[in-house]
């Protein structure tokens, strides 16, 4: 594959550019379902999660003593935003059913959601305690792990669910982030890679891996991944600021100062971006005449997805079920 490289590009590498970090977006979110997986979503790749989302609307509470409220209407609350009252209405539920994973794995998603961490991984773990094969709490459970730093706890419980289940994307970005943040980056590269050769669409592991690659100094081979991140979704303003991050580090100003202009019309408080904007605008990219077609380099990155796919994709699960253990969970730890 050619890699453009700007006659700039040794000018962009002496500088000093701070990157945004974060998870994806499948890897934060979550989706209740009664008996089909939740999508998950990272923001960048430093921390490889995102804050939990806001409550939206009146928090609210189930009152203690009253009737317990059905399931449906607990994930009513929950795909209404209300985590508060669906934390509350899913306690109460799994109270009165015990034994049904599912009411503690959406009470886990649902303090999560909260920010409580620590009854998240409660009801997760309860969940995999009535079924230690339940794929989503283990992989929940492991990003909630990665956003309170205990990475090695969390890799645990991927490789559990991609024992499982070898073919999931949602696993292998969450192997990839693992990795990551253990230090191991040649295994989250290749893990990231497995992830997109499954899913060419998944954003959020082009995203982390274009984030690995700069902060490896290879800013040029990150453009490839980040173009194509940001022509499937160019409204998210971490995308593109690491993307403009890419292109400034590889001395490529003026299309780095659209990418900073078009993070911040996707939200502007995004304050890495303005900084970046004001960066590349101080080093003359009005006056730079080198540019780059983001298309271009988006069909370069599916040309080399592509050769992804002639290699092997999925993880030795042999290997993987033997590091588990046959117990098949990790001694305090849950995921989705």
């Amino acid at each position: 594959m050619s890699r453009p490289v700007s006659r700039l590009a040794a000018l962009a590498a002496g500088l000093m550019i701070p990157l945004a970090a974060g998870c994806s977006d499948a890897d934060r979110s979550a989706t209740a379902a009664t008996n089909s997986p939740t999508t998950g979503a990272i923001t960048t790749v430093s921390t490889g999660a995102e804050t939990p989302a806001a409550t939206a609307g009146s928090p609210g509470s189930f009152a203690a003593g009253t009737v317990a409220p059905t399931y449906a209407d607990a994930e009513r609350a929950f795909h209404r935003g209300r985590y508060e009252e669906a934390a509350s209405m899913f306690e109460a539920y799994s109270e009165s059913n015990p034994d049904n994973a599912w009411g503690h794995y959406m009470l886990g998603l649902s303090a999560w959601k909260t920010g409580d961490h620590t009854r998240a991984l409660e009801a997760f773990d309860a969940a995999l305690r009535l079924d230690p094969t339940h794929r989503k709490s283990l992989l929940n459970s492991a990003r909630v792990l990665l956003e309170t730093s205990r990475p090695k706890d969390a890799l645990e419980r991927v490789e559990q669910a991609l024992a499982i289940e070898p073919l999931s994307g949602e696993g292998l970005r969450l192997l990839g982030r693992a990795r990551h943040e253990l230090g191991d980056i040649d295994q989250a590269i290749d893990a990231y890679q497995r992830a997109i050769a499954l899913d060419d669409r998944d954003v959020w592991a082009m995203n982390n891996l274009g984030f690995i690659y700069i902060q490896q100094g290879r800013s040029d081979a990150a453009l490839f991944p980040l173009a194509r991140a940001v022509e499937l979704r160019g409204n998210v303003p971490v995308f593109q600021n690491n993307f403009g991050t890419a292109l400034e580090r590889s001395g490529h100003f003026v299309t780095a100062r659209q990418a900073y202009e078009k993070a911040l019309e996707a939200d502007s408080t995004y304050s890495k971006a303005a900084v970046g904007l004001a960066r590349v605008t101080a080093h003359g990219a009005e006056s730079d005449t080198s540019s780059v077609d983001v298309a271009t380099l988006a069909r370069e990155f599916q040309s080399e997805v592509e050769q992804w796919r002639t290699r092997a994709v999925t993880p030795d699960t042999a290997k993987a079920a033997d590091s588990v253990g046959t117990a098949g969970m990790a001694r305090d730890s849950v995921g989705q």
